[in-house]
Formats: structure tokens, C-alpha cells, sequence
């Protein structure tokens, strides 16, 4: 472990250029074309094959070991985020109101840097490591798509590992959960219909403004009755849009809201509430309601054994007192969970944060950093956690 971390530590200038060059030009998902030939570049260069355009803007990379074994997988992902950077730096970034505000230009970089040195090693390999770079995570979802080509076969790919820039965590830390980690994410569309009438003749009408107020109040008692404390979920209402002016009784009402759940039955419950809910409702006030879903990403859920792989790894390059283990699942969502439904896997989160440079802002802030010196470790880990596995 030491020989492999002071392999990362002697790439590190490699690291921060790839970094920087990313990060000083950020594409959104979907319009990764540049971020594709650059990876593509780099991949050539360190003579890695490598497959373009996969899911339009994503890279697969493989390297064959040796010998005949396991096929493991290493991803990152490759947009940024609409927002204009505040940071006063000299690789911030060169297009306007575009900013890798999330840490996947540093995703990348760990993750070239990891396929260098695991190439050196290829004639020492007992299996194949294939090297998933994808595109627009937070957007429409690139994992998804990614999958349904073909990135998890030929060669079948028996395990994989993903990592993300934690800046709530001090740099040199690592942070793992076991089980549930980040939870599945549904759109809602809800519209409720009425009849238009005057003001001051409410009875000539029928409200669909009180008629959404009494489904907003009920939708909350999805969670509060039916979801159980030990268990956890979401239902938040974001947007309302209704009525043309102050005395008319408006006839239609359109909302937009989310469901956040981490077990598979609640949020099959939790849909089938709020289509109840939704439909019956405005029906015993001589309404009408529609209910249509847009599914989101599904639950991230690590396999507990490939996080005590992790963890063993991490104890011994970083010291135990440096491994989080985390108690709480997060509301927040991440498409991983699409390459853990097919095989076994762990995400975890790699420390960033460093008060004393003031590198201490949240993932998708204008101002968001992270301190370089957590691409060797991030470099490292990865390595180890393909070795120890491939054995």
C-alpha cells in the first residue's frame, strides 16, 4: 500500500492538470463532447483501450490483465452544472455560467490517473478493469443509458466502485455506509381541475384552489401515517400555479413536487398514496384530479461486503480514525444505484474540505473547491481496492 500511494504521489502534477483542465471548462450533461476527447486522449496516450461515445458522450475503457479473472469497474462522472463560478482562481472556469460545482472534474482525473498506474501493472493483473466514464449524472441520468449498451458485459463485470467529493469531510478522511446510502427520487405532476365562476359567486363554481390546498394537507400524511419512524421519506411540494386573477375562482391548478425514499415497498406505497390522493380528493369536491409520475433514479444501496473491502483498504493507507463510517442515508439522489442494481458494488465519499486554505463550501455552491491533495488518496484507494479484490 505504501509503494501504490507514493506511485499516486509521484503523478500528482498529472492529477491537478487533468483536474484544472476540466474544471476550467465545465459541459452539462448531455453536451460532454470536448470532455470526451480529452478523456479519449489521455486514454490513447497512456495506451489503454478504450470504446467513444458510448451513451453519445460517454468512454469505456478496459484493461486486460495477464492472467484470467474477475472483471472489476471504476466510474466517474463527466458533467458539470449550470451556475456561475465565484471563485477567484487560476483555473476557474472559462465559460460563462458553467462550473464543475460537484467535484466530477476531480472524479475524472482520480480516475485517469488510477487506469495509469493500473496499466503499468497489467502483465501483474488477475482480471480486467474496465473504466466507466459518464456523462450527465445530473441531469437526465447517463448510468441508465449507459447500461442498456452494454458497458456491464464483454467481459461481464463482476464488481464496481465509485467515489465522490465529500467537502463536508476533512481532506484525508473517507467516509462509507453500509446498506442504504442515497435514496430513489420521483417527479410529481399534479394537476387539479375545477370550474371558473366570479368571486363573489364561489358556490356558482367550483374551487380548485381550496380543492389543491386539501390535497397538499393530505399528501403530507403519506409519511407522518403510513411510512414507519425507522424508515425514511419525502413528499414536498415545490411549485403551484393557478388562477388569472384576484376575484375569479380559478378552474385549474398544476403543481410539480418530489418523492425521496430509500426502500423499494415505501416508495410503491407512497405512489400508489398519492394517486389515491389525488384522484379521489377533488372528487368529493366535485373536482378532478391527475396524477402523472416521472420517474426519477432509484435507491443507492452498497453491498455490505465490498464496503468492508473498502474499509480494510482505507484503514490501512489512511489509519482507522481517518474511515467514516456513516450512520444516516441521505435524501439526496446519485444514478450509481443503476450499476449496483446489476452487480456488486460500493460508493463512497472522499474528503475534500480544508478550512484553513477556505476550501469549505457545499457540493453545486458557486464557490465550490476542493484541496488537490486528495486526488493522489482518492488515486490510491482506487488502485488498492481493485488489487485486493482482483486477488
Amino acid at each position: 500500500m505504501d509503494n501504490i500511494y507514493k506511485e499516486a504521489i509521484k503523478i500528482k502534477d498529472f492529477l491537478i492538470d487533468i483536474r484544472r483542465n476540466f474544471h476550467m471548462n465545465p459541459e452539462l450533461g448531455t453536451e460532454e463532447y470536448n470532455t470526451h476527447d480529452k478523456i479519449c486522449e489521455i486514454l490513447e496516450s497512456l495506451n489503454i483501450e478504450y470504446k467513444r461515445n458510448v451513451a453519445d458522450t460517454g468512454v469505456v475503457g478496459i484493461i486486460r490483465g495477464k492472467n484470467k479473472g474477475k472483471t472489476i469497474a471504476l466510474r466517474a462522472d463527466m458533467d458539470a452544472l449550470p451556475i456561475i463560478e465565484k471563485n477567484e482562481v487560476e483555473y476557474k472556469s472559462k465559460i460563462d455560467g458553467k462550473m464543475h460545482a460537484c467535484g466530477h472534474d476531480a472524479h475524472m482525473s482520480i480516475l485517469l490517473g488510477a487506469s495509469k498506474i493500473l496499466a503499468q501493472m497489467k502483465d501483474q493483473l488477475n482480471g480486467n478493469i474496465k473504466l466507466i466514464f459518464q456523462p450527465a449524472e445530473e441531469t437526465v441520468g447517463g448510468a441508465e443509458r449507459m447500461i442498456k449498451e452494454g458497458v456491464m458485459e464483454d467481459p461481464k463485470v463482476d464488481a464496481i466502485f465509485g467515489l465522490h467529493m465529500a467537502p463536508e469531510i476533512p481532506v484525508g478522511k473517507v467516509a462509507l455506509k453500509y446498506d442504504k446510502m442515497n435514496a430513489s427520487s420521483d417527479t410529481l405532476n399534479i394537476e387539479i381541475r375545477g370550474e371558473s365562476t366570479h368571486g363573489a359567486y364561489p358556490h356558482s363554481g367550483v374551487d380548485s384552489i381550496v380543492i389543491a390546498s386539501q390535497v397538499i394537507n393530505s399528501l403530507q400524511t403519506i409519511v407522518s401515517r403510513n411510512v414507519s419512524p425507522l424508515d425514511s421519506a419525502v413528499v414536498s411540494i415545490g411549485q403551484i400555479n393557478g388562477g388569472s386573477a384576484h376575484n375569479i375562482i380559478a378552474n385549474s391548478v398544476k403543481m410539480r413536487g418530489t418523492l425521496r425514499t430509500l426502500s423499494p415497498d415505501t416508495r410503491k406505497m407512497a405512489l400508489e398514496k398519492i394517486k389515491d390522493i389525488v384522484e379521489d380528493i377533488p372528487k368529493t369536491l366535485k373536482g378532478e384530479g391527475r396524477f402523472i409520475r416521472e420517474e426519477g433514479y432509484m435507491a443507492l444501496i452498497n453491498d455490505n461486503d465490498m464496503v468492508k473491502l473498502v474499509k480494510k483498504n482505507a484503514d490501512k493507507l489512511l489509519g482507522e480514525k481517518n474511515v467514516i463510517i456513516i450512520d444516516r442515508p441521505s435524501l439526496g439522489v446519485e444514478d450509481f444505484a443503476y450499476f449496483l442494481e446489476n452487480t456488486d458494488g460500493v460508493f463512497f465519499r472522499l474528503g475534500c474540505r480544508n478550512e484553513k486554505k477556505g476550501i469549505v463550501h457545499d457540493g453545486h455552491h458557486d464557490k465550490f473547491d476542493i484541496d488537490e491533495e486528495a486526488l493522489p488518496i482518492g488515486v490510491a484507494l482506487q488502485v488498492i481496492n481493485v488489487l485486493e479484490f482482483l486477488k
